[in-house]
Order: C-alpha cells, then structure tokens, then sequence
C-alpha cells in the first residue's frame, strides 16, 4: 500500500510541495502539463481537500465538466478518468495499452461509471493519459 500523501488539509499542494514528493516522475508531469495546456489551453487545474479521502486531490476541467482527477502519492502520481458504457468501444478500439482496456473492461462500477487509472512509468503513459483525455472530450 502506498503513503497517504497530501494529507495536511492546511496545507496547501504548492508545486514546490508535490515536487518534493515526486522524485524521478517530476519529468513525467511536467510533460504531461506541457503537453496538456498546449493542447487544451481552455483547462483549468483545482486542487481541493476532500474529507472522505482525506487528502488533497486536484479536479481537471474544461469548465465546468471533469476531464480527470490526479492525487500524489511517494515518488508517483496518479490519473483517474471516469467514463460511462458509452466509452468502451473508444477505448477498446483506442492505441491503449492492452492492460489499460481490460483494467476499464473489468474496472469496479460506481453506478452507471467505470474508472480507468495511470500511474505514469514511461513517456508512453503520458501518451495514454493524452489519449483517455481525446476519448473523454469525444463522449458526451
């Protein structure tokens, strides 16, 4: 089980924070952002302390619509997107890793939603994240 990270609910995640937690990966989500805003220039990024967790985890929007959740964990970060059953044949049919569609297709369901997680280990995952966050604004 990992560290519960960012489970001061006065402490605010600055970036100087969540680098210190982040080691080797801090690449990883710097190229994940760079790519995001270059790509998306109308996201907006909020973190928020949520009592059930007990931690601080960042909500990616396009307005008012989620695209995905991120939350720190030791030397790590990991991305959560939530789709319905109407994202399963964009994401069978997706240049997803086979592990990330039967991770989706045998996912726990939280009423009429699936959730699909990434944990980026290689440049190749940035690519993945890029490619849930395409599916995610295609689907209605």
């Amino acid at each position: 089980m990992t560290k519960q990270l960012l489970s001061d609910k006065d402490q605010f995640p600055s970036e100087d924070i969540i680098f210190s937690h982040l080691g080797d990966s801090r690449l990883l989500w710097t190229n994940l952002f760079e790519s995001t805003h270059t790509r998306y220039p109308e996201f907006s990024e909020e973190w928020r302390y949520y009592n059930d967790g007990k931690r601080w985890l960042m909500k990616v929007l396009k307005q008012t619509k989620t695209i995905f959740w991120l939350s720190v964990i030791e030397e790590a970060f990991i991305i959560t997107f939530y789709f319905s059953d109407k994202a399963e044949t964009a994401i069978l049919e997706s240049k997803l890793s086979d592990e990330l569609k039967k991770s989706f297709q045998n996912g726990k369901r939280f009423g009429k939603i699936r959730g699909i997680s990434v944990q980026p280990k290689h440049h190749s995952d940035v690519d993945y994240i890029l490619e849930l966050v395409a599916i995610k604004l295609r689907i209605k």
